[in-house]
């Protein structure tokens, strides 16, 4: 819900404020929500065991409307997934290799790792925003998301 809020919000702003050169992480607020679907296209491939990812972000061209809907569709699905998982599955331990290094953790770490990723750069995306000058920036705190629900 909070990136569907700022992303409806950042669909507002022209092609050159969504590309703008901002000091941040990421260069832009496009760097940085591709930068967002890369870590959850990543978790998602490795969530589902898949041996050989593909990072169908990484090589994204496409309009930052196009990418936030596949971003949205990325996260549509891990909701889908933790509604229906099982405590046998949250607490799964998985392995995956990072930087040549066999890596284990159990899923509930990975889904709070992941949760907190897309905060952090949420975070990222309203600094941004401000520094634009934008107003009307939507809240994304998780009480917020709460009270909605």
């Amino acid at each position: 819900m909070g990136n569907k809020l700022l992303v409806d919000r950042i669909n507002n702003l022209s092609d050159e404020e969504i590309n703008r050169e901002i000091a941040s992480s990421f260069p832009s607020l496009y760097k940085t929500l591709q930068h967002m679907w890369l870590a959850e296209e990543v978790w998602w491939q490795r969530l589902k065991l898949t041996e050989n990812i593909v990072l169908e972000s990484s090589e994204f061209t496409g309009s930052f409307s196009e990418m936030a809907a596949i971003l949205y569709k990325q996260s549509q699905q891990f909701k889908d997934w933790v509604d229906n998982a099982t405590e046998n599955q949250l607490v799964h331990v998985f392995a995956f290799i990072r930087n040549k290094e066999q890596v284990k953790m159990p899923v509930y770490q990975m889904l709070h790792h992941v949760f907190n990723h897309a905060t952090y750069h949420r975070g990222q995306l309203v600094t941004m925003l401000r520094q634009l000058g934008a107003d009307k920036i939507p809240s994304t705190d998780f009480s917020t998301f709460c009270r909605k629900k």
